[in-house]
């Protein structure tokens, strides 16, 4: 996560996830460089799991020049204090559902080849393509017995989608 100033008055410092380690120790918030006010910190190690059921948003994933995951944060109420890292994902749909709650920061990073290897390796293993059905309509019977036509307070089965007003402007004549 790299830290610069911020380029306004209320906004004290921006956040911006610029990388993911791989294999990493534990960490929180451990600095790593400092170049100036600019100081990239190890935020938090989570872990990146994999699901079966989403292999096709992974190869969309994969599909991207160059291949990214995302990072999804939650801002901290104090803007000097830096965002919680909630999670990574590799599913693009996923990063997008975050994205239209819009309570947490998504943001896109670039895949290590490391991390592309394994992402391919697992849809090469556990993605099965789906093969397209086209859905046929059923053929209703329009002569079919209609259950819960017209109002059940008409007693005849003459019109049973006369309304009830019609019927006691009869009885009134």
């Amino acid at each position: 996560m790299r830290r610069l100033p911020g380029v306004t008055k209320w906004q004290k410092w921006t956040w911006k996830p610029v990388a993911v380690l791989p294999g990493s120790a534990d960490a929180d918030w451990s600095e790593l460089r400092r170049d100036g006010d600019a100081v990239e910190y190890h935020a938090a190690t989570p872990h990146l799991e994999l699901f079966r059921g989403e292999t096709e948003a992974y190869l969309v994933a994969l599909s991207d020049h160059p291949p990214c995951v995302y990072v999804i944060m939650r801002p901290s109420d104090d803007n000097a204090q830096p965002p919680e890292v909630l999670m990574v994902t590799a599913s693009p749909y996923e990063a997008q559902d975050y994205c239209d709650t819009g309570e947490e920061i998504v943001e896109k990073v670039v895949m290590p080849e490391a991390l592309v290897a394994w992402v391919r390796g697992f849809v090469e293993t556990h993605h099965e393509e789906e093969v397209f059905v086209k859905r046929k309509r059923n053929r209703a019977a329009v002569d079919a017995f209609e259950d819960g036509i017209g109002d059940a307070r008409i007693a005849q089965t003459s019109d049973v989608y006369r309304s009830p007003h019609s019927i006691r402007r009869e009885r009134l004549n």
